[in-house]
């Protein structure tokens, strides 16, 4: 049987299907002709040939090999082609802004070709070699259409305002594109939010989470049930294969045993969804936050006093929670360096300021002044009850008036010790951010939270467990830290201060986080 030396092949792993073009027969053959690989192959991605032999798929480094038949492609004109796909929030703004700042910071050029508004094209040039290097094609669609391109091995990104359903990741799993519930298959690249919106002038600024949800499962449907005119209320919502209208869904509806209602008008685009509101005076809807325009938002609010605004700083902590990540899912095979190039430039601090630019919100950290929270903590004084001592309350101003908040939190799904997705990107944003020293010499506390059902001393020892295993979390990825310079603690004020009532799902699982404060 013929082996691979190691600077022949790598690893063998599941890579994308057939490409028509390069089905074809080839022999690979090591510079020192002691190695002959024979077969049929089935991709290139500009430095690894994909071969399938007698012996199954290999993956060939194409430096240490020389190619011959018909389907040898190029090694000095090779074009990468990466087809994204999915959703269209993304693909008409974010991705767009993202590719062009690519280019910029690599001195590259860029052009658009449109063969539709749905689908067009960025070709990546590199002008100081004169030739095209890459071509990433768009099809700007939905949620479920990129998942559905994604498993049938015909997009090699695809771009989602929700996590990948369980059923998905399991089809997922069978074609051999890995675990994509791991974060190395989904990384949230920015954050949004589910904004309820109406008409400018209607009377009514505010509505409870649950209100809205029987708002939009046709269980209120008069205006006058919610302090406005006496009027029907029109009920607009994206398309129903959108991320952001499953995302909805998820976090509004579902939770609470109800689904939309059958009179519910959906949009195929988010800003005709937007101008749709505007136009109407009785209308209520839901866009992103990115693309609210000339709405007007409604502040969330709980029968306990307490009430929520979005903003880019409640958005990124999660203390806003009706929250959508961004993401973009790759399968666990190779893409071409020109693909991985541009996966590694939008984690960058380059592009954080790029996606702020472009009207969402960037995960880069901030630190939060306690000036800036005189409300959080005269609501941590409003909510104390006999549980929760004047003592405790004290102890906690006293400690956190000396640090500063980092806008990176960690929350948990729903009935759940497991950090939500959010979270799970924010593990790694804060390591790498103790690999790279920005906190050397400084103190790093993660403070538990909790809701307020249960004995206070319980939710104090939840807030503490949660606390320290966020923070075991982190230090386990910040493989390359420094350790020994920094100030790691984690500590606990349980259900002291309150950020949502606690008479709701959703009011729950916002008090239940651990923060970051810095100092």
């Amino acid at each position: 049987m013929q082996t691979c030396r190691a600077a022949v092949c790598a690893a063998l792993f599941l890579l994308s299907g057939v490409n028509a073009a390069l089905a074809d027969d080839v022999t690979l053959t090591s510079h020192d002709g002691a190695v002959e690989i024979s077969g049929t192959l089935l991709g290139f991605d500009g430095e690894f040939y994909r071969v399938e032999t007698i012996y199954g798929e290999l993956t060939v480094d194409g430096t240490g090999v020389q190619c011959e038949g018909p389907a040898c492609p190029s090694l000095t004109d090779y074009v990468a082609e990466i087809a994204i796909s999915g959703s269209q929030t993304m693909a008409e703004v974010l991705m767009p802004a993202l590719i062009e700042g690519f280019a910029l910071r690599n001195g590259y050029q860029t052009t658009r070709l449109s063969d539709s508004k749905q689908q067009f094209s960025y070709h990546i040039t590199d002008p100081a070699a004169d030739r095209l290097l890459g071509k990433f094609h768009f099809d700007a669609s939905s949620a479920d259409e990129g998942f559905a391109d994604l498993l049938a091995n015909e997009a090699d990104v695809a771009m989602s305002l929700r996590e990948v359903r369980l059923d998905e990741a399991a089809r997922g799993r069978d074609a051999g594109l890995g675990d994509l519930r791991d974060g190395k298959r989904g990384k949230v690249i920015s954050l949004d939010a589910l904004v309820p919106v109406v008409a400018p002038g209607n009377p009514v600024t505010a509505i409870s989470p649950a209100n809205l949800a029987r708002v939009f499962s046709g269980k209120i449907t008069n205006w006058i049930d919610l302090g406005g005119p006496d009027a029907p209320i029109g009920l607009y919502v994206p398309s129903a294969k959108s991320g952001l209208s499953q995302a909805i869904e998820d976090q509004l509806l579902t939770p609470v045993g109800l689904s939309f209602a059958p009179t519910v008008t959906r949009f195929d685009r988010n800003d005709a969804l937007a101008d749709a509101i505007v136009r109407d005076p009785f209308s209520i809807g839901i866009v992103s936050y990115a693309e609210v325009g000339n709405a007007s938002k409604l502040t969330l609010t709980g029968p306990c006093g307490f009430s929520l605004d979005v903003s880019r700083r409640a958005v990124k902590t999660e203390d806003y929670p009706l929250t959508a990540p961004m993401f973009l899912y790759t399968p666990a095979r190779r893409l071409p360096k020109l693909a991985r190039n541009f996966l590694t430039y939008i984690r960058s601090p380059a592009a954080q300021i790029v996606i702020r630019r472009a009207g969402f919100v960037d995960q880069t950290p901030e630190e939060i002044p306690t000036a800036l929270q005189g409300n959080r903590l005269a609501n941590a004084v409003g909510a104390a009850g006999k549980e929760v001592s004047l003592t405790e309350l004290q102890d906690m101003v006293d400690t956190l008036s000396s640090h500063r908040r980092l806008t990176t939190s960690f929350r948990f799904r729903a009935g759940s010790a497991h950090l939500d997705a959010q979270s799970q990107s924010n593990v790694l944003l804060l390591a790498r951010m103790l690999e790279a020293g920005a906190f050397d010499a400084r103190k790093v506390m993660f403070v538990g939270f909790s809701d307020g059902d249960g004995p206070a001393a319980a939710n104090r020892a939840i807030g503490q467990k949660r606390a320290e295993s966020v923070r075991k979390a982190v230090v386990a990825a910040a493989e390359t830290a420094n350790l020994d310079r920094l100030d790691i603690s984690a500590v606990s004020y349980g259900e002291a201060m309150p950020m949502a009532c606690d008479n709701s799902a959703w009011g729950r699982g916002v008090n239940r986080r651990v923060e970051v404060w810095v100092r």
